[in-house]
């Protein structure tokens, strides 16, 4: 299993990186709007993002929109030992260049149990399928910070077209999400967590 993931890794980051600069910010700009008017991200209290890499979609919209929206703003970040936390963020001034190089949170307010009342959690992942399986970056901290955050979140994957597969290989510790927003569509890949009545 892990050498299959690893072959399909390379072949989709290989994929994605082909991508120019402008059909990246050109395709983060519809997937980001598609965010802006999803009922569970509407419904939100709490919304934990992450900060992209390399040809990532971008989140910067969804960030600045959650912040004036008065939503919580949480970001992961890498604590003692490699355990990933949700550490909670006010502006984007308060986000440093991590341990990879990865912007994360300066300060250590950690999520609490209410935050995850009503949390949606975005995540990115090198490839998806429509089942919710994800293929991520390969150190595993990911799953271990979705496993943390309780049953009641919904989990987005934003992802480009090209990312969805037909089926994407999952361990039985794999973290599924809910759904996957593309430029082109939004897909549900199963039973999620209701924000406030039936999630579309």
């Amino acid at each position: 299993m892990g050498e299959k993931k690893q072959t399909l890794r390379v072949t989709s980051l290989r994929r994605r990186e082909s991508l120019s600069a402008a059909e990246c910010r050109l395709w983060s700009q519809r997937i980001q709007q598609k965010v802006l008017q999803f009922p569970p991200y509407l419904w939100s209290r709490a919304v934990a993002l992450y900060s992209p890499i390399g040809n990532e979609v971008a989140t910067e919209e969804i960030r600045d929109h959650a912040l004036r929206s008065g939503k919580r703003l949480f970001y992961p970040k890498l604590g003692h030992g490699g355990r990933p936390a949700l550490i909670g963020v006010a502006s984007a001034d308060e986000l440093r260049p991590g341990r990879y190089g990865i912007l994360e949170p300066a300060g250590a307010r950690m999520l609490t149990e209410e935050d995850q009342e009503r949390l949606v959690v975005f995540v990115p992942g090198v490839a998806f399928d429509v089942q919710g399986n994800r293929l991520g970056r390969g150190k595993g901290w990911y799953d271990r910070a979705l496993a943390s955050v309780g049953e009641r979140s919904v989990f987005v994957a934003l992802a480009f077209e090209l990312q969805i597969l037909e089926r994407v290989p999952a361990d039985r510790w794999d973290c599924r999400v809910h759904h996957i927003i593309t430029e082109r569509r939004i897909i549900a890949c199963g039973e999620a967590p209701s924000l406030s009545g039936p999630i579309p």
